[in-house]
C-alpha cells in the first residue's frame, strides 16, 4: 500500500461516507481508526483499495475510542517492514493531459506526477514512503503545490512526488565536452538535436539511456563496439503496430503502468536491421513526462533507447560518471537534478514471460509461507538479483547484472544493504549458489559471519525448479551453464522430487567444452567438442582455421587438456549455430542461440529419430547424434540453399525440444508425478518452449512455468529463498 495514494484514497472514502477517525502509515502497513453509520461500506471499499494497491490482508479490531469529530491523515509512525516497496510507475493519462494543457500549472513540465504515477523505488531512502524519506525532499514545495498536497479533492493529495516548474527538479543540457548549453526550451532543443542525428545520453527514472534516431543506430553501435547486439526502441504509440506484430497481451503490457520493453516479432523480419538483425524487436512506449514531451516535438516516431551502461554492468545514475564513461560515445547529455537513490534498468518481457525483472515490476513482492524465519538469497553470478523473505513474503530486487564485474559486485552489495534497510536486514539463513568460487558465494559467507546466519548452498538448476513450484514434480531446467553436483557444468537437466530432495534423473549428453569459457565465445570450438569428426575438421578448415589451430583443438579433445564437460542446452544450440555458419563469435550473451532461432523462422521443421542412452542409471538424450543428423542434412543440402538451411535450423530446435520433453515424460510416468516444471533461459525460445509444452500436456501431464519471475537466471534468488525456507521448515 506504499506509494499508491492509499491514505488520500482512505481519506476521500471516509469523508464521502461520513466516517470519523484517522489513517496513518505504520512502516509497511496502514492503520485506520474508523467509526460511523456506514462503516461496513467503508470497510468494503478500503479493503479493495485504489487501483495500484495490493492488499494482503485486512484485520478489524474493536476500538472503544474516543473518536474525533472528523477524519484526518496523521503523520507516519514506525511499524512493520515486511510490506510493499513501491516500484516506479509510468506517468498516468491525467498527468499527461495536465502536461499537454496549455496555460495550466503543469503545462510542459517534464516531472509532473500524482498519487497514481511517477517515481517510487528509484527515489526511496527509507519507509514509510513520505517525501522526507525520498530524494524529493531536496525540492521544497511551492505554495501552489502545498495547496494541492493538502487538498482532499485533488488527486495530488499527499502525492509525495508533487512538483511543478517553480519548485521541482530542473533539466540541463550539456554538450559532449561537458559544456552547459541549456537555453530556452531544453526539451525542444534536445528533440532538434536528436532529429539531426546526434546521440544523446538521457537521464531518466533509474539511470541513463543512450538515445538516437534509427538512421544513427549504426553509428551508435560503432561507437559502443556492439556491432551485433540488438537495441531496444521507444516508439510513438501509433507506430508500434506498423513495425511489429502485436497480440492483445502484448498491447496490454506495452500500455500498462509498468511500461516494460516488450520483445515483438517484426512485421518484416528483414526490416530495421541497424536496430536488430533478429526477427524480433524490443519496443516500449514513452513512460515519463520527459519522454512524452520529447516525442511531441520529434519528427521521428522511433528512438533507440538503450542503457548507457555496458551489458551486465549497473545503470549509470550520476552525470559526472556518465560524462566520464560516455565521453566520445555521445554528443550531448540531457540530465536533471533529482538524485537517483536506487538505480533501475528497464524490464523486458517476451510472450508474456519476464526476461528482465526491473523498473515497474520490481521490487517484486510475493506471498509465500516459508515459516517464521528470515532469509536472504544473494542470487547467481550472471543476471543476478537478490531476494529477502520476512513474515510471509519474498521481496525480490530489480535486476543487478553480472556479478563477475567489480562494479556490479559492488552494486550487489549496495542492493542487499538498501533492501535490507527497507525490509529489516537481520537474517537467520543466507542462501547462495552452490558454486564455491562465485563472488556472490563469497559475499554470502561474509554476511553469514556478520549476522550469525546459517549458509544454505543451492544448486543452480534446482533453484530454477524451486522458483517454479514447491510441489513434487519433474523439473526441466534448460539454460547455459550452472555448477553441477558432480563438478561438471550442467544446463540440460531433468529432476524428480521436491525440495530439498531433487534427484537428477536425466540430462543432455555430457560433451567437452574445449578451452572452457573460450568455447562460449567461439561456438565452433563447441561444435568440434561435440563432433570431432573429419567432416567438421574439413568444415572449419574451409572457414579459415589453420592446420595448427585444428591440431591444438584436436589435442585438447583427445588428451582432455583444458576441457570442461557440460550438459548445457545453451552450448548445444551454440554448436548448431556454428554448424550452420550463423554465428562464429559470440559478442553478447545468448547471441548464437538467438540468431539460430531467428534463422529458423520460415524453415519447416521435420521430425528426426531421437537417440536415448542410459548412463549411471539416468536417461540421457544424445546431442551428438542430433548434431550428426543436422550435419548429414547439411551435407545433402545443395549449395547450402537458404530455405533448406533454415529448415535444418528449425528441425534442430524442434527435435532438441522433443528429446528434452521425452526424458521428462518418461520420468513423470515412471515416478507417477503428474506435474512438470519448466525453467531456464532456453525456454524463451518459442519453438522449444511450445514444443515441450505441447508434448507434456498431450501426454496428460500439467506443465508449470512461473509467470511472475524470469525464466532465466532472474528467478534464481527467489528459488534459492524458497529452497532455503522449505528446507529449514523440514529440518525444524
Amino acid at each position: 500500500m506504499q506509494g499508491v495514494g492509499f491514505r488520500p484514497f482512505v481519506y476521500a472514502t471516509a469523508t464521502r461516507l461520513g466516517i470519523r477517525g484517522f489513517v496513518r502509515n505504520r512502516g509497511s502497513e496502514v492503520e485506520i481508526q474508523a467509526e460511523g453509520d456506514q462503516f461496513e461500506a467503508f470497510l468494503e471499499e478500503v479493503s479493495r483499495g485504489p487501483p495500484l494497491s495490493r492488499i494482503d490482508r485486512v484485520e478489524v479490531l474493536q476500538d472503544p475510542g474516543p473518536f474525533p469529530g472528523d477524519f484526518s491523515i496523521q503523520p507516519s509512525g514506525s511499524g512493520s517492514l515486511s510490506g510493499m516497496i513501491p516500484p516506479d510507475i509510468a506517468t498516468c493519462d491525467q498527468c499527461l493531459q495536465d502536461i499537454h494543457t496549455a496555460g495550466g500549472r503543469y503545462s510542459g513540465y517534464w516531472c509532473t506526477s500524482c498519487v497514481n504515477c511517477g517515481p517510487r523505488y528509484s527515489i526511496i531512502r527509507d519507509l514509510p514512503y513520505d517525501r522526507e524519506r525520498t530524494s524529493m525532499d531536496a525540492f521544497p514545495m511551492c505554495p501552489e503545490c502545498k495547496d494541492e498536497y493538502h487538498d482532499p479533492s485533488s488527486r495530488r493529495h499527499h502525492a509525495q512526488t508533487i512538483a511543478c516548474a517553480s519548485c521541482g527538479p530542473k533539466l540541463r543540457l550539456f554538450d559532449g565536452e561537458g559544456n552547459d548549453v541549456s537555453s530556452g526550451d531544453i526539451i525542444a532543443e534536445t528533440a532538434r538535436i536528436l532529429d539531426a542525428g546526434y546521440i544523446v545520453a538521457i537521464r531518466g527514472i533509474g539511470g541513463f539511456h543512450l538515445a538516437c534516431i534509427e538512421s544513427s543506430a549504426g553509428e551508435l553501435k560503432r561507437r559502443l563496439g556492439r556491432s551485433e547486439q540488438p537495441f531496444a526502441v521507444m516508439v510513438r504509440p501509433d507506430v508500434v503496430d506498423r513495425i511489429a506484430i502485436l497480440s492483445a497481451e502484448d498491447q496490454m503490457l506495452l500500455e500498462s503502468c509498468q511500461r516494460p520493453i516488450v520483445v515483438l516479432g517484426k512485421r518484416d523480419p528483414d526490416a530495421h536491421q541497424d536496430i536488430s538483425n533478429l526477427h524480433t524487436i524490443g519496443c516500449m512506449l514513452p513512460y515519463t513526462g520527459l519522454h512524452h514531451l520529447l516525442f511531441s516535438r520529434l519528427s521521428h516516431p522511433i528512438l533507440i533507447m538503450t542503457s548507457a551502461n555496458m551489458p551486465g554492468y549497473p545503470m549509470i545514475t550520476g552525470i559526472d560518471v556518465a560524462m566520464a564513461r560516455m565521453h566520445g560515445h555521445v554528443d550531448f547529455f540531457l540530465t536533471h537534478d533529482r538524485q537517483i537513490v536506487n538505480r533501475c534498468d528497464d524490464s523486458v518481457v517476451r510472450d508474456g514471460f519476464i526476461i528482465r525483472l526491473s523498473r515497474g515490476m520490481a521490487p517484486r513482492r510475493t506471498a509465500i509461507d516459508l515459516g517464521n524465519t528470515s532469509i536472504l538469497a544473494v542470487g547467481p553470478e550472471l543476471n543476478a538479483n537478490v531476494t529477502i523473505y520476512r513474515d510471509g513474503f519474498c521481496t525480490t530486487s530489480p535486476h543487478v547484472g553480472n556479478v563477475r564485474n567489480p562494479q556490479t559486485y559492488a552494486y550487489l552489495q549496495e542492493t542487499i544493504e538498501n533492501l535490507g534497510r527497507l525490509l529489516g536486514g537481520d537474517y537467520e539463513y543466507i542462501a547462495h549458489d552452490a558454486h564455491p568460487q562465485f563472488l556472490s558465494t563469497r559475499y554470502a559467507r561474509e554476511l553469514a559471519g556478520e549476522h550469525g546466519a546459517a549458509l544454505v548452498p543451492v544448486q543452480h538448476h534446482q533453484a530454477h525448479i524451486a522458483a517454479t513450484t514447491t510441489s513434487p514434480c519433474i523439473g526441466i531446467a534448460i539454460d547455459g551453464v550452472g555448477y553441477g553436483e558432480d563438478g561438471t557444468i550442467w544446463g540440460g537437466e531433468i529432476f524428480a522430487g521436491s525440495i530439498p530432495g531433487y534427484e537428477r534423473v536425466g540430462h543432455l549428453e555430457v560433451v567437452p567444452m574445449p578451452g572452457g569459457d573460450l568455447a562460449t565465445r567461439f561456438p565452433e570450438r563447441m561444435l568440434y567438442g561435440i563432433l570431432p569428426t573429419p567432416s567438421i575438421t574439413a568444415l572449419l578448415a574451409s572457414r579459415g582455421w589453420t592446420d595448427l589451430e585444428l591440431s591444438v583443438l584436436d589435442s585438447q579433445i583427445s588428451r582432455g587438456i583444458n576441457v570442461v564437460p557440460t550438459s548445457s542446452t545453451g552450448r548445444v544450440l551454440d554448436a548448431a549455430a556454428a554448424l550452420l555458419g550463423i554465428c562464429r563469435e559470440r559478442t553478447y550473451d545468448g547471441e548464437p542461440a538467438m540468431k539460430l532461432e531467428s534463422f529458423a523462422v520460415g524453415g519447416k521443421a521435420r521430425q528426426w529419430d531421437l537417440d536415448y542412452i542410459q548412463v549411471g542409471g539416468k536417461e540421457v538424450f544424445s546431442t551428438r547424434a542430433l548434431l550428426q543428423k543436422a550435419m548429414g542434412e547439411m551435407e545433402r543440402c545443395k549449395d547450402h540453399d537458404q530455405r533448406a538451411m533454415r529448415s535444418i535450423a528449425a528441425s534442430f530446435q524442434f527435435n532438441l525440444a522433443r528429446g528434452i520433453a521425452g526424458m521428462a515424460i518418461h520420468a513423470a510416468y515412471k515416478r507417477d508425478l503428474p506435474i512438470v516444471a519448466l525453467s531456464g533461459g532456453v525456454a524463451y525460445n518459442r519453438v522449444i518452449r511450445e514444443t515441450i509444452r505441447n508434448l507434456v500436456t498431450t501426454s496428460g501431464l500439467e506443465l508449470r512455468m512461473n509467470p511472475d519471475y524470469p525464466l532465466g537466471d532472474g528467478c534464481i534468488s527467489y528459488g534459492q529463498c524458497v529452497y532455503a525456507g522449505v528446507s529449514a521448515g523440514i529440518e525444524k
